[in-house]
């Protein structure tokens, strides 16, 4: 078979198989001849699916290492010739000793659950690798934020409203870099950092297919943490401030307050008052919300239940200024409000607007705590105790 004219090219040798950051070695090839091409066999698989890297891995000196060739305008058949030689020659490489890397043999882990029920029936474990279909897009995840909603369908208290399928995923926000893109998922391409959702119960995993309109661009200034924490809080904020339509001269309390909706609510002009623990105190300072209660009040936004929907009404806010996130039942008693995610409109728009905020030092989303994946029990130990001030991240590695 003739071998097409080949292409400088550069082999990056790396410990770390997303980043080329740590380079151990670099060389650069001019020329490849014929007699290394092994196009009859295995190593032709490493190909992405768009042909645009081949990733390989070597045994040398008992440790593993990857390859990755970056390409400019040559064909498929060159990269993988031109890989195949330069890894096989690196010092210390025995022969026969190359084998075939690829995506196609990485195998993404994923937090699944069999039965309803507490923190215990959580576990993770290997799974298919997704494909995106049309208008979808494979995101390899960096953060992915947990949520009490979460732990409320797991247990099965919701499952009327929120039926589930097992084996169950979990999750909604994530953060990550763009994978694989698949037909008509215009806009985006591989390598991209993005903020999204899912809402099919999976983002706490390593891969997660995402509809390409549920997605928005990561600006630099935002952490991996935020971002990845953002959506079904920042969203949900979003939304309950527009439903009680706060503004300026006018008081707005709100229960649970050392999250993103007392600052959202500050926003708009108004003064806030924030129910929240003294320890919490101070936080709320810092971002001009009142760490106390008082008369007088316009609006209300209950985030934690327990009583607050009652209160509201006792210190005379309108049913229609009252919005609950938290206590459904006081919402059907009463007829107050309970806009939040769902309501608030376009989630990828808010995403983006949001995340423009805290790029720009305008909102701030703390970091309570960071956790791996594997740690997904913990977390959400952590998470059900309803004592921290900030969002809960899990980090796939």
């Amino acid at each position: 078979m003739p071998i097409p004219t080949p292409v400088k090219s550069t082999l990056i040798v790396s410990r770390d198989r997303e980043s080329v950051t740590g380079s151990t070695r670099t060389s650069t090839v001019d020329r490849i001849g014929p007699s290394r091409c092994p196009l009859s066999t295995p190593f032709c698989h490493w190909l992405n699916r768009d042909g645009s890297v081949a990733q390989a891995k070597t045994r040398a000196a008992g440790r593993s290492i990857s390859a990755m060739v970056t390409i400019g305008g040559m064909s498929a058949a060159l990269l993988t010739c031109l890989a195949t030689s330069l890894v096989a020659s690196l010092p210390g490489v025995p022969p026969g000793e190359f084998q075939a890397k690829g995506d196609a043999e990485f195998t993404p882990k994923a937090v699944r659950y069999d039965e309803f029920g507490g923190i215990d029936v959580l576990r993770v474990e290997e799974v298919e690798r997704p494909v995106p279909g049309d208008g979808q897009v494979l995101v390899r995840v960096k953060a992915a934020g947990i949520n009490p909603s979460e732990g409320v369908i797991r247990t099965g208290a919701v499952r009327e409203l929120f039926p589930s399928t097992f084996p169950s995923g979990q999750g909604s926000d994530l953060a990550g870099v763009i994978e694989e893109v698949g037909a008509g998922a215009d806009g985006f391409a591989p390598g991209e950092e993005v903020i999204g959702f899912t809402d099919k119960r999976a983002s706490q995993a390593e891969l997660v297919l995402v509809e390409a309109g549920d997605l928005t661009r990561k600006p630099g200034k935002v952490s991996w943490e935020a971002a990845g924490g953002l959506y079904v809080a920042g969203v949900t904020a979003w939304g309950a401030v527009h439903a009680v339509q706060p503004k300026g001269g006018e008081t707005v309390v709100i229960s649970g307050a050392a999250g993103g909706v007392g600052p959202l609510a500050r926003r708009t002009g108004a003064t806030v008052i924030g129910l929240a623990s003294e320890s919490n105190h101070e936080w709320l300072k810092s971002h001009s919300v009142i760490p106390v209660a008082y008369g007088g009040v316009d609006a209300f936004i209950d985030t934690y239940g327990d009583g607050y929907v009652e209160l509201a009404l006792t210190l005379g806010v309108p049913a229609g200024r009252i919005d609950t996130i938290a206590d459904y039942a006081a919402a059907a008693k009463y007829g107050v409000k309970t806009a939040g995610g769902a309501e608030a409109g376009p989630g990828a728009k808010i995403l983006a607007e949001l995340a423009g905020l805290i790029a720009d030092g305008q909102l701030v989303v703390p970091i309570a705590n960071v956790y791996l994946l594997a740690q997904v029990r913990e977390a959400y130990t952590e998470l059900e105790r309803r004592h921290t001030r900030g969002k809960i991240v899990l980090r796939p590695q």
